[in-house]
C-alpha cells in the first residue's frame, strides 16, 4: 500500500517510471480526482511527485478501492479508450467504485460519531 501514487499511475497507464513529460499533466488529473473523492466522503490530500499511498489513504478504512477509482478517472481523462464499448465499460466500473467508496466513508463517519 505504500506506493508513490504518481508512480503507481504512471505504471497502470503504460508510462515507464523514467519517463517525467507527462508527469504535471497526470499529478494534475490525480489532484482533481482526488477533490472529487473529498466530496463524497473521503480526507483531501494534494499530491505532488512524491506523495505515497499511505499519507492518504487512512490506515482505519477499508479504502483499497481508491487506488483503482483514481487510475479508472486519471486514464478517462489522459488516455481514454478509443472505442465506445472500451470508455463505457471504465465509465461503469468507476461509477461502481465511487459507489462503493462512498458507502465505506459514510459508514466509517457513522461509527465515529456513534462512539
Amino acid at each position: 500500500m505504500d506506493g508513490v501514487i504518481l508512480d503507481d499511475m504512471k505504471k497502470l497507464l503504460g508510462i515507464p517510471k523514467e519517463v517525467t513529460e507527462f508527469d504535471t499533466d497526470i499529478l494534475i488529473h490525480i489532484n482533481s480526482v482526488l477533490s472529487v473523492l473529498e466530496q463524497l466522503g473521503v480526507d483531501r490530500v494534494s499530491v505532488d511527485a512524491a506523495t505515497s499511498w499511505s499519507k492518504y489513504i487512512p490506515s482505519d478504512m477499508n479504502l483499497e478501492d481508491i487506488k483503482t477509482y483514481v487510475y479508472l478517472k486519471v486514464r478517462l481523462i489522459f488516455d481514454p479508450p478509443t472505442s465506445s464499448s472500451g470508455m463505457q465499460a471504465v465509465k461503469d466500473l468507476a461509477s461502481e467504485f465511487e459507489w462503493r467508496i462512498f458507502a465505506e466513508a459514510d459508514y466509517k463517519k457513522e461509527v465515529v460519531t456513534d462512539e
